[in-house]
C-alpha cells in the first residue's frame, strides 16, 4: 500500500518561498505529483517527476518558479516554490501514479494514491 505524507505548508509573504515534503512509503511507484486546490477551484496538477531518471513535467503556471525533486534514498519528493502571489494559495498534494507523467492528470487510474495535503497561503 502506497501512502503519502505532506508537510511544510504555512503562510508567507508575496514573493516569498517555501518547500515542501512529501514522504512516501510502500512499493515504489514510476510518478509522483504535486496538485493543489483552492478555494472555489478545480484541483489542478502542477508538477510531476519520473522516480526512474528524475523527468520533470510542470504545468505552464508554475515552470520557472516552482521546482520539483525527488530524493530517492529518503523517499521524499519535494515542490520548491519560489515569487509566490496570492494565486498560489491553495491546499497542496502529493499523488503517486504507474505512469510519467499522466499521474499528474488526477484521474482514479493514473493517480491512484494521495496524501491528505498541506495548507499554503500567500498573503501580505
Amino acid at each position: 500500500q502506497v501512502e503519502l505524507v505532506e508537510s511544510g505548508g504555512g503562510s508567507v509573504q508575496p514573493g516569498g518561498s517555501l518547500r515542501l515534503s512529501c514522504e512516501v512509503s510502500g512499493p515504489t511507484t514510476s510518478c509522483l505529483a504535486w496538485f493543489r486546490q483552492a478555494p472555489g477551484k478545480e484541483r489542478e496538477g502542477i508538477a510531476a517527476i519520473y522516480s526512474g531518471d528524475g523527468g520533470t513535467h510542470y504545468r505552464d503556471s508554475v515552470r520557472g518558479r516552482f521546482t520539483i525533486s525527488l530524493d530517492n534514498a529518503k523517499k521524499t519528493m519535494y515542490l520548491q516554490m519560489n515569487s509566490l502571489n496570492s494565486e498560489d494559495t491553495a491546499m497542496y498534494y502529493c499523488a503517486a501514479g504507474p505512469r510519467f507523467p499522466l499521474c499528474m492528470l488526477g484521474t482514479r487510474a493514473e493517480s491512484p494514491h494521495w496524501g491528505r495535503g498541506t495548507q499554503v497561503t500567500v498573503s501580505s
